[in-house]
């Protein structure tokens, strides 16, 4: 059975983590079947439970703790982010390979804009020329996924400098446009990502859909 794509358009951050919550026990409970979120948040900086302190940010963004891996982020507009709420079944309860499998995600989409995504030794998330485009942290709760990757497409990278995302110098953030001279369209993006997710994830192939009920 092919699990469902829903892409929720833009939203803030604290409304799709509910709503992730509500799907992940769901799902866990048998009630929905696997499923692949999409879409981009309103400004906002996520800590995940890497993250060293202390830490300054810029006053203007909000700021969240979240129980993804990790260190912190920023995530908001031009930025594609892909949840994907899946059960992992036994022969897949290998979280440092699903990691690895979001990263083959973002460098099979990378592929389809001419750009080689790379992975970089001793760090997580997809890479472009020694710059970060990829970005990714997982959760799970009774072997069901959440959280996932976020995707720069035309991200206002400059949100970044203010902090050090992942750990990192924030200027070593880069986007498609950046790489790519312009942005492609981010529904275009979409497309890309949800067929190689489809593929290469446990749960897929994903096809469009609505929510069901949780």
């Amino acid at each position: 059975m092919p699990g469902i794509h829903h892409h929720w358009g833009v939203a803030p951050y604290a409304e799709v983590h509910a709503l992730q919550e509500r799907l992940v026990e769901a799902r866990a409970r048998g009630r929905v079947p696997n499923l692949l979120l999409t879409g981009e948040h309103e400004s906002v900086i996520t800590r995940g439970r890497r993250t060293a302190e202390p830490a300054q940010y810029p006053p203007d963004i909000p700021v969240v703790e979240v129980e993804r891996g990790g260190a912190a982020t920023w995530h908001g507009r031009g930025q594609l982010v892909a949840y994907p709420i899946v059960h992992l079944t036994q022969a897949r309860r290998d979280l440092h390979a699903f990691q690895r499998d979001l990263e083959d995600v973002g460098i099979l989409t990378l592929a389809d804009f001419g750009l080689k995504g790379e992975r970089r030794e001793g760090l997580t998330g997809v890479w472009v020329g020694g710059r970060k485009v990829q970005s990714l942290g997982i959760a799970v709760r009774r072997w069901v996924t959440w959280h996932g990757l976020a995707l720069n497409v035309s991200a206002d990278l400059a949100a970044f400098e203010a902090f050090h995302p992942c750990g990192l110098d924030g200027r070593v953030m880069t986007s498609l446009a950046r790489e790519l001279g312009e942005a492609p369209p981010m529904e275009l993006v979409v497309e890309r990502l949800v067929r190689h997710a489809g593929a290469v994830l446990p749960g897929g192939p994903f096809e469009p859909g609505p929510l069901p009920a949780a």
